[in-house]
């Protein structure tokens, strides 16, 4: 199993609350956030890790030392326009014949519901899916994406407002290589957000089931960092 880690953004919402440290160089629990996934992926079987990081010195740094502790990892740095874009630069380090596991650097969940997405992941895989999505009923974005799914967890939709779905995307994809060919044409489409990505999914017929978590953060406020240090200190 392959994981890549989308670590491009700028983190300015942070830094204008005063934490000062790049985006995956932000401690949660006394572990950077890049730290913490990497590590969490490398207990997984992976075969890599793939990191995009923007242009900076104390990231691109920290990273090269990483590697030298995971072997398996691999980094390109680019400057790029959205999350959907950093993604396509992770593209050309992704082996094109294994499935793997994607989210961005700012993602906190639970590990041991972590570990549980991954066997679901691969018996999704052998039932024949494309993809297996993390969500959650735990509502706590500016804009989250609100994901439809029938009684068997397979995912009908996505919405920008709530009609009545109950989960919204926890940020963490389980694809199978198809799904490149998906982000290629939206890259072409002049597509910029990793919504629109994962409707275009549903549009060209892949499979896709869900999972749930319980909570998940994204880290994009100082707040959020308490909330997660105090949902993994439960």
């Amino acid at each position: 199993m392959q994981y890549a880690i989308i670590a491009a953004g700028e983190g300015s919402r942070l830094c204008h609350e005063g934490i000062a440290a790049p985006k995956p160089l932000v401690k949660v629990g006394g572990e950077c956030l890049i730290d913490r996934l990497v590590r969490i992926f490398a207990a997984h079987g992976s075969t890599a890790i793939s990191v995009v990081c923007r242009p900076d010195k104390l990231v691109e740094s920290h990273v090269e030392a990483l590697k030298r502790c995971y072997p398996m990892l691999r980094y390109v740095v680019r400057s790029t326009p959205s999350s959907m874009h950093s993604f396509l630069e992770l593209t050309p380090l992704l082996e094109a014949d294994e499935p793997f596991v994607l989210t961005t650097v700012d993602t906190v969940f639970d590990e041991r519901e972590f570990a549980d997405y991954m066997v679901a992941f691969v018996q999704a895989l052998t039932n024949g899916y494309d993809g297996l999505m993390g969500v959650t009923d735990y509502v706590d974005d500016e804009r989250p994406l609100y994901v439809s799914t029938n009684e068997s967890m397979d995912i009908l939709a996505f919405h920008d407002s709530c009609n009545h779905p109950r989960y919204i995307s926890a940020g963490i994809y389980g694809l199978t290589p198809r799904a490149l060919s998906t982000l290629s044409q939206c890259a072409e489409r002049g597509e910029q957000r990793m919504r629109n990505f994962q409707r275009a999914l549903l549009a060209d017929g892949l499979r896709l089931k869900s999972w749930a978590f319980g909570r998940v953060y994204d880290i994009d406020h100082a707040a959020d960092i308490v909330k997660a240090e105090q949902y993994l200190q439960r």
